[in-house]
């Protein structure tokens, strides 16, 4: 069985008709809608508490930096899922495979303690 262009044209149609609709819907919105910009309207809105100051203070990477290896490192695990549910089904190659995936996340790790990215005191 072949696979040619035709048969994919109804799913070139559906994506072509999702677009437009969406095109569509956000063009008419801003033609034709209400444009009254008022001080209060264009305030920033926190579930109904009033704005105190600035809400760009700065404040440490750090935190920024450990959410990231936070999931750096918790993707590694999901690719761990498919090994451990079909490791009988394996060989001793799976087993190799992923002792060096393991081996590969330690050396990152090591890297990462290493370079004091974990170290909360300045």
């Amino acid at each position: 069985m072949t696979n040619s262009a035709v048969d994919y044209l109804p799913i070139v149609i559906t994506f072509l008709v999702a677009f437009g609709f969406v095109a569509t819907t956000i063009a008419a919105t801003h033609w034709l809608g209400p444009h009254r910009k008022t001080k209060k309207k264009l305030e920033s809105f926190e579930c109904g508490i009033e704005v105190q100051g600035n809400a760009r203070i700065p404040f440490s990477v750090k935190y920024f930096l450990v959410a990231i290896l936070f999931v750096l490192f918790d993707v590694e695990v999901i690719f761990m899922y498919p090994w451990a549910v079909n490791f009988k089904e394996g060989n001793w190659i799976y087993f190799v495979e992923m002792m060096t995936f393991v081996l590969f996340l330690l050396i990152g790790f090591y890297y990462v303690i290493r370079k004091g990215a974990l170290k909360w005191e300045d």
